[in-house]
């Protein structure tokens, strides 16, 4: 299990932004109960995605560090799919704003896929 610190720290950068930009988009969205809800789950995936891959470089075993990789791919796909569902109304702005963050929630699901493979010697 070797980790280069330096990618190491910017991936803990990137996932940690990616939940600070998912905060500062929601707050832009108009409220409705379903927005609210989706929001809420949102808010705790987009946040999960970070919280695991910290826990994965904090691991004490190389089968954690792969569960704790898994669980923040799994989260940057919920992620994924909790914007897919947020009203916007049709408003180019926020729809801009989705994709930008759907983008993101993809392509640290292949980061983390490539982590995954790379564990496995695959």
């Amino acid at each position: 299990m070797t980790r280069e610190g330096a990618k190491q720290y910017d991936l803990e950068e990137r996932t940690l932004q990616f939940a600070k930009d998912v905060r500062t988009f929601v707050k832009t969205l108009p409220r409705s109960i379903g927005n609210d809800e989706d929001v809420r789950q949102l808010i705790r995936s987009s946040g999960s995605v970070g919280a695991n891959y910290i826990e994965a470089n904090e691991s004490l075993s190389r089968k954690d560090f792969i569960m704790r990789i898994k669980i923040s791919r799994k989260e940057a796909k919920e992620s994924r799919y909790w914007l897919c569902l947020l009203d916007t109304t049709g408003k180019i702005e926020l729809e801009k704003g989705r994709e930008s963050l759907m983008q993101e929630a993809t392509e640290l699901m292949n980061i983390f896929g490539a982590i995954l493979r790379k564990s496995n010697g695959q």
